[in-house]
């Protein structure tokens, strides 16, 4: 049985031939990692939710379908993704996804659960709330610009959607800008899981994406 290293270096082995179009370097006994790129769900959880509750901040869309998807897919999908990522090793997509798939499950609980149980939540909770996620979005911006383009313009989009929202929660910007912020930064989301599904099929680029 090949030993933790010698696993580590023959996935080393097969990255690197497949970038160089080399052969595979099979190593007897080691087990192979099965667990597929998460973040096509990842994304998509994230991007159908926030576009969702663009649409429903503008006034379009209802607030029961967009809790539901909250905490379905924005919540619990994209935290299980977010699982995935960190066992395959990503820091980034797995703390980034875990985080905002935990940000969807408080929404619900501060949308739905609180108020049911005769917790309010006042303006000033709100702006707190927002603010905290805007400083914490704010690291996984500065971080993005190491992981590509389109994940740098994903995070810039959703810092300014938290600035728009603590903007909002004081009656600084009106909300139907706030909400086609949101959706376009959704928008932009889906792309990126579109990109990765697509190109990840066909085995090549087709649409670009980086």
């Amino acid at each position: 049985m090949a030993t933790l290293a010698e696993v580590r270096d023959a996935a080393g082995a097969r990255e690197i031939g497949r970038e160089k179009g080399g052969a595979e370097v099979p190593v007897a006994g080691v087990y192979r990692e099965w667990w597929a790129n998460p973040a096509v769900i990842g994304l998509m959880g994230f991007a159908t939710t926030t576009m969702a509750t663009g649409l429903h901040t503008v006034g379009y869309w209802a607030v029961g379908p967009t809790l539901a998807l909250a905490v379905a897919f924005g919540g619990t999908a994209q935290f299980i993704a977010g699982i995935v990522d960190l066992r395959k090793g990503s820091i980034f997509g797995g703390s980034a996804f875990m985080s905002y798939g935990a940000f969807w499950w408080a929404i619900f609980a501060l949308s739905y659960v609180l108020p049911k149980t005769g917790i309010a939540v006042s303006a000033t909770d709100q702006l707190g709330f927002f603010l905290m996620w805007t400083l914490f979005t704010f690291s996984f911006f500065i971080a993005s610009f190491k992981v590509g383009q389109h994940l740098s313009a994903l995070f810039g989009l959703l810092l300014l959607a938290y600035i728009l929202l603590d903007l909002m929660v004081v009656g600084m910007v009106p909300k139907p800008i706030v909400g086609w912020e949101i959706f376009i930064t959704g928008l932009v989301a889906w792309y990126i899981a579109t990109a990765i599904l697509v190109n990840g099929v066909h085995g090549r680029k087709v649409l670009p994406h980086s």
